[in-house]
């Protein structure tokens, strides 16, 4: 994209304590403000707000770069910030996007929480965590490494028309295969479900066969939000690729959430499928709280007794069904 923008930013602080009771982690990190990959659904949209711009395709085109991220938070680890819990890495930006291919900064940020053998998560729509196996297994040796891979969809015109600048969908899939042979927990972000999109039984069929076929420990489908600076930027997008559905989504988005009945019926077409293709619902405990748990294929590296990673989301998330679960 010819009008791309990109700016070098310094940091007051890195790593961010997250306070929201729901989130499965207690700190986040987001070495970039802004994502070229342009998904027209992106929550994060309105954090250009912040700055003085807006949720339209500036957060394509107006892109931040915190150049000194991996220093600073070398030096709030050095000074004990982090006292336990876990990071999660791309909370507001993927940060595999293209420009990391030359920056470097998620790659650098990594290496400082091994270091310091923090427990991490990463969320992604970029293969490009490829390149950083090794250290991934690094972290996940000393201090437990866990990866999302999102995807939701696998037509080729919803994909390119929704996520304009965002990897092929078959991609994703090979790259959790890859960090699934390396050893590394990895499962798929079914996020955003698009109502009346990718929502179509058969559809969802594919993406979990894909998920089982790629050996994904989890998946964690997720329905669409949109926060009211991004709905309009969102409607836009529809009214230009699939003006058939506004009328639709007006009526199921009153607010940010979908319409409850809406919610209630997925989740009714979703669960069978899931299981069908062996995975299962499970829920557990973490202290006072209750979050939806992820459990993942037994094998001879994740120990019984290992403790179950918080993987909500705000969604239901599916572990694979053992042999001895399967019905008779």
């Amino acid at each position: 994209m010819s009008n791309r923008r990109l700016f070098k930013i310094k940091s007051k602080t890195v790593l961010n304590r997250v306070t929201t009771p729901a989130m499965p982690f207690t700190w986040s990190i987001n070495p970039y403000r802004g994502c070229s990959h342009g998904c027209a659904f992106c929550y994060a949209r309105n954090t250009h707000e912040f700055i003085g711009m807006s949720a339209d395709d500036s957060f394509r085109t107006h892109l931040f770069v915190k150049e000194d991220a991996p220093a600073v938070l070398r030096r709030e680890l050095a000074k004990g910030k982090w006292r336990g819990g876990r990071v999660q890495v791309g909370t507001a930006t993927d940060p595999y996007q293209p420009l990391e291919k030359q920056q470097e900064l998620t790659k650098q940020i990594l290496e400082v929480l091994a270091f310091y053998r923090v427990p991490t998560s990463i969320t992604t729509r970029s293969p490009l965590i490829q390149r950083d196996i090794e250290l991934l297994r690094e972290l996940n040796r000393y201090a437990d490494c866990s990866v999302q891979i999102s995807i939701n969809t696998l037509d080729v015109k919803i994909w390119r028309s929704i996520e304009p600048e965002s990897p092929h969908p078959q991609a994703r899939f090979d790259t959790v295969k890859k960090l699934r042979e390396a050893g590394i927990r990895t499962g798929i972000l079914l996020a955003p479900v698009l109502p009346f999109l990718t929502d179509d039984v058969p559809m969802l069929k594919r993406l979990v066969q894909s998920a089982r076929e790629s050996d994904a420990s989890f998946v964690v489908p997720s329905i669409l939000r949109l926060k009211p600076q991004v709905k309009q930027w969102f409607f836009g997008q529809l009214e230009a690729h699939f003006p058939e559905t506004v009328a639709s989504y007006r009526n199921l988005y009153k607010g940010t959430y979908v319409e409850e009945r809406y919610a209630k019926r997925f989740q009714e077409k979703m669960g069978p499928i899931l299981q069908h293709w062996g995975y299962t619902k499970e829920f557990f405990a973490d202290g006072d709280d209750v979050y939806p748990g992820v459990a993942y294929r037994q094998s001879a590296k994740v120990p019984a007794e290992e403790k179950k990673e918080q993987l909500s989301f705000e969604s239901i998330a599916f572990r694979p069904i053992k042999p001895s679960e399967q019905r008779k």
